[in-house]
Parts: structure tokens; C-alpha cells; sequence
């Protein structure tokens, strides 16, 4: 009896073990996800400081030919290659916090690269069932890319894709957060609390963006299965020259 119940102990440690182990390997791959994008972003930024300042001094040099600038003139542009610095540096510090948006000139890939930022950086603040189902979502959003990256804008199932990543999930996440904390474990009339609601609607967002996922998948399963079977008709049966 007693050798059943630490069988029974160590079988419940293995599971949730691998439970914590999968949900860690989902947040580094997350962080990592994060990481890139933002050295990309400095990437571009830095590229753009250096565009600005070289235009500023090329501009001061055709000046300076044309009528002597001074030494106010040389601190103006100074300052002036300065402030465009700083304002390039800070633009993309604001467009990574701003949460996803729904506009025609934004593509899907980058669409979903908001989205998996935007879950990033929300994850800390929610409870550890809803950091679960945030989990399984950003594990899906590599695959969950590589599919709308194919497909356009105005395609029913990506549009579907672009309200959930755009509105709804993060409009759920806003609204929990303007919750007061003490108020969030509260059970309503129906027998459920903030928190839950919170994880069901994760959850919910979860099974659709899965669906889309799988249908645009299954049609270029079945896009390839026709060029197959057409190549093999046309010319599979030629016979041979003698």
C-alpha cells in the first residue's frame, strides 16, 4: 500500500513536472520571439540615426559652402541631429508597447508579431490559468504565421485571425486589468469569477485561432493534392518514344 502511494506521488511529481517544463520552454521560446523583434527594431533604428545625422551634416556642409554657418550654426546642427536622434529612438519604443491594431496597410505576418508582443508583455499581470492558455496560444502563433503570411488581408479566414489578435483577446486582457484585484475572484450569479471568465475567453480565442490555423493548412494540403494529381494525369500516363 505504501509503495502504491509513492508510485502514485511520483507519477503526479512526473506530470506536473512536464507540465512546468512545457509551459517554461513555451515562455523562453516567447522571450526569445521578443528578443528578436527587438533587436530588430534597434536594428532599424539605429540605421535610420545614421541616415539622419549623415543627412544633417551633408546639409550643414552645402551651407557652409554657400555662406559661413559659425560656430551657432554648427551647434544648431548639432542639436538638430540630436533631436532627430532622440525622436527616432523613441518612436519604436512606443509602437512595441501600443497593443496590436486593425489597419489595411499592416500584413499578417506583422499582424501576428504585434499580437505574440502584445502577449509578451501582458502574460506577468494575469493569473497562472490564464498565463497557461497564453502559453498555448503564443506556442501556436509560429505556425499560426507561416499560413496567413500566404494569404491576404481581405481573406475571410485571416480577417477572422486579425479581429481576435487585434480586438477581442486584447480588448478581454484591457478589461481585466481595469479590474480592481480584490474584485476578480468574486463569483458572479452564474458561479464564476473574473478570473475564470478571463481564462474561457483565452480559451475560447484559442480553439478559433487553432481553427484557422488548420483550415489554411488543409487548403494548401488540398491545393497541393490537386497540382499532384494533375501533373500525374497530364503526365504520368505519356507513353515512352520507342
Amino acid at each position: 500500500m505504501a509503495t502504491d502511494k509513492v508510485e502514485r506521488a511520483i507519477a503526479r511529481f512526473d506530470r506536473i513536472s512536464e507540465t512546468l517544463d512545457a509551459r517554461g520552454g513555451t515562455a523562453r521560446d516567447a522571450a526569445r520571439r521578443e528578443r528578436q523583434r527587438l533587436n530588430a527594431g534597434l536594428g532599424r533604428t539605429a540605421g535610420r540615426v545614421g541616415i539622419s545625422i549623415v543627412a544633417v551634416g551633408v546639409l550643414t556642409i552645402i551651407v557652409g559652402m554657400i555662406m559661413p554657418i559659425g560656430m551657432f550654426g554648427f551647434l544648431a546642427a548639432v542639436a538638430l541631429a540630436v533631436g532627430l536622434a532622440a525622436l527616432l529612438i523613441a518612436m519604436p519604443v512606443r509602437d512595441a508597447i501600443a497593443p496590436p491594431a486593425v489597419t489595411p496597410d499592416l500584413a499578417n505576418g506583422p499582424m501576428v508579431d504585434r499580437f505574440d508582443s502584445y502577449l509578451y508583455r501582458s502574460r506577468p499581470a494575469l493569473p497562472a490559468p490564464a498565463q497557461a492558455e497564453l502559453d498555448q496560444i503564443s506556442a501556436m502563433l509560429p505556425r499560426l504565421k507561416e499560413t496567413l503570411t500566404r494569404v491576404e488581408t481581405l481573406d475571410s479566414a485571416a480577417q477572422d485571425a486579425r479581429r481576435l489578435m487585434s480586438l477581442h483577446l486584447p480588448g478581454l486582457i484591457d478589461r481585466y486589468a481595469n479590474v480592481p484585484t480584490a474584485y476578480r475572484g468574486v463569483v458572479d450569479g452564474e458561479g464564476i469569477s473574473l478570473n475564470q471568465r478571463l481564462t474561457d475567453g483565452l480559451a475560447a480565442g484559442r480553439a478559433k485561432l487553432s481553427e484557422v490555423a488548420d483550415n489554411l493548412a488543409r487548403g494548401d494540403v488540398a491545393a497541393f493534392e490537386t497540382q499532384g494529381r494533375f501533373i500525374k494525369s497530364r503526365y504520368g500516363e505519356t507513353d515512352s518514344p520507342a
